[in-house]
């Protein structure tokens, strides 16, 4: 008999997961996928702006983690992969431009001579006494980043360096995110006995390397979607899993749609909000770890404006916390990636909006649109006029790592079947590469768990 395999969620995690079966069992086994929306992907999605595709959701990856890359070599699109043309990104600051910090680690400084211009004297002073001050840190605890750095070098550190860099990887602030999630590198000097912080961030420094730190793929993660697709040879249903139960030694499934369905194994590739409902009745152990890891959503602004538009060559710009805009970062999209071929009349940009909590997401796409052109005057005094927009909205997209979230997703982990197993954002990371990774643990968890014929 020919095994069944589900996986629950077409987003980059359960498509990542699809192939991953396929190409590890071939042929003799049946992929099915169930994603209720009208394409999968999840929070991957190409859009055509100006004739030109973007993306909307995620935009790039970082390069040097090895799964994309390595992914599309397998899928045969090695040659899709872009880099960045090398321009630097900006901080907006006090109502100022700055170059993003030099000897920093996600904002945290390693001397007081890179936060000059964006910190007070007092702050400065503050950090250069570092040092000198004894350091209490716990080897293998989780403190939110922002209380150890404001502690360490105040919160003006916080406000005006850290946290635009998480806000705009996590969609929240320091205030909440752990330290091993945001920093692990960091958390592995302090846990080997860093005598200070200052110190801490300068072991954890990577080393100096002209290898470029973000990738995106020629033609938009479409075309990752769409290989993923082919290569799985998965059967798509496109309804949500409502209820899943033990049936002998498999499982069986219902949908929205009032299909019921039998598999073998089982990979959640869901939100962890859906995993928490989805789950109650099999793993509620697993049910109850993943209720408590919270969302934020998250709205994408995307433009394409008349080309020669007086912005500046730099790849974006990442907004302090405390300004007065309404978007926490801007995308420069065709000073970033250049034109890969798709010159023309205009040229592409993006505006990110939404951190946890943050009520402006609820706003009418047309005035998200108007804040985002006020946004790019008050920012780079220039008045554009969009020709083509598209706002993409991302509910509940977003996990927030708090402290101790490792050993949360280790308890969500533990508290599945060995037939079922999980992937997604709320696990190891948010970015693509993460996913990929958690996807390729969730296929070889439950094709180990399958007895030997």
């Amino acid at each position: 008999m020919t095994a069944s395999y589900c996986v629950v969620g077409g987003g980059i995690s359960g498509l990542a997961a699809a192939h991953r079966l396929r190409a590890t069992l071939g042929g003799a086994v049946d992929i099915t996928v169930f994603e209720p929306a009208e394409r999968l992907g999840g929070v991957l999605r190409t859009e055509s702006l100006g004739g030109i595709p973007m993306d909307v959701g995620a935009e790039a990856f970082i390069a040097r983690r090895p799964e994309v890359p390595a992914l599309l070599a397998e899928l045969g699109l090695a040659d899709r992969q872009r880099s960045t043309t090398g321009v630097r990104p900006l901080l907006y600051s006090r109502r100022l431009l700055h170059r993003l910090p030099p000897g920093t680690l996600s904002g945290i400084p390693a001397s007081p001579e890179s936060m000059t211009g964006l910190v007070d004297d007092e702050t400065l002073t503050r950090i250069a006494a570092e040092p000198g001050r004894p350091l209490e840190f716990e080897p293998g605890s989780d403190p939110a980043l922002g209380a150890l750095v404001a502690d360490r070098f105040g919160e003006q550190v916080v406000a005006h360096s850290v946290d635009p860099l998480i806000g705009g990887v996590y969609a929240g602030s320091a205030a909440t995110v752990g330290l091993r999630s945001a920093v692990p590198g960091l958390a592995t000097a302090l846990d080997a006995g860093a005598p200070n912080l200052t110190e801490a961030v300068r072991r954890a420094l990577p080393a100096t390397s002209s290898a470029p730190v973000f990738g995106a793929i020629d033609g938009g993660y479409q075309v990752l979607i769409d290989a993923l697709a082919r290569s799985s040879g998965l059967r798509w249903i496109q309804s949500a899993v409502t209820q899943i139960d033990p049936v002998g030694d498999g499982w069986q499934l219902r949908d929205s749609a009032g299909g019921v369905h039998r598999a073998d194994r089982v990979v959640m590739a869901v939100p962890a909000h859906v995993l928490a409902r989805v789950a109650t009745g099999f793993a509620p152990v697993a049910a109850a770890a993943a209720s408590r890891i919270d969302h934020a959503s998250s709205v994408v602004v995307a433009m394409a404006v008349p080309a020669g538009a007086a912005l500046p060559d730099n790849s974006g710009v990442l907004v302090a916390t405390g300004e007065r805009l309404h978007a926490k970062a801007m995308t420069l999209t065709s000073r970033k990636w250049g034109s890969w071929g798709h010159g023309g009349k205009v040229e592409l940009l993006r505006l990110s909006f939404g951190r946890f909590g943050d009520s402006r997401i609820r706003a009418s796409d047309g005035q998200l649109v108007t804040w985002s052109v006020q946004d790019i005057e008050a920012v780079f005094g220039v008045v554009v006029d969009p020709v083509e927009v598209r706002v993409q909205r991302w509910p509940a997209a977003m996990p927030q790592y708090r402290s101790g979230h490792a050993a949360l997703a280790t308890t969500l982990r533990a508290g599945l079947p060995p037939t079922v197993a999980v992937a997604g954002n709320f696990l190891d990371g948010i970015g693509v590469p993460a996913c990929i990774a958690a996807a390729d643990r969730a296929v070889a968890a439950v094709i180990s768990a399958t007895p030997a014929p």
